[in-house]
């Protein structure tokens, strides 16, 4: 498949959900489904204040971050206005009802990004 490395089926996503696919660096990337199966894959982190994007709610072309629901494109990553930031996209493939995310993009993308620490933080 080349470049391309087999996540999932786009029936193990749920219609109007998302999946989360581990990385071995790296924070996950969460694949979402829409009504209209179109697949879609994100950092699974809010370009806010680092939300899970995974558990939020998928609308058309969009999901609304859990945390302080702001809106965010599936397509683009990026915040809808009045809200600014972007989260890192990533390329997505589906062949015969297979999701395929790009194997470069996996291995290179966002390695720096550091999930959020919830909770309150010790203090030296």
């Amino acid at each position: 498949m080349g470049d391309w490395k087999l996540v999932c089926r786009v029936e193990d996503i749920p219609v109007l959900g998302s999946r989360r696919v581990g990385r071995p660096n790296g924070m996950d990337v969460a694949v979402f489904r829409n009504d209209q199966d179109q697949v879609f894959a994100l950092l699974d982190r809010c370009p806010h204040k680092g939300g899970p994007l995974s558990q939020g709610i998928v609308f058309g072309t969009s999901v609304a971050c859990p945390l302080h629901n702001w809106t965010i494109g599936l397509d683009d990553g990026c915040a809808k206005q009045p809200d600014e930031g972007c989260t890192p996209k990533f390329s997505v493939k589906v062949e015969d009802g297979a999701v395929y995310l790009n194997a470069v993009e996996l291995a290179s993308q966002a390695l720096d990004a550091v999930k959020p620490i919830a909770g309150p933080q010790r203090r030296p």
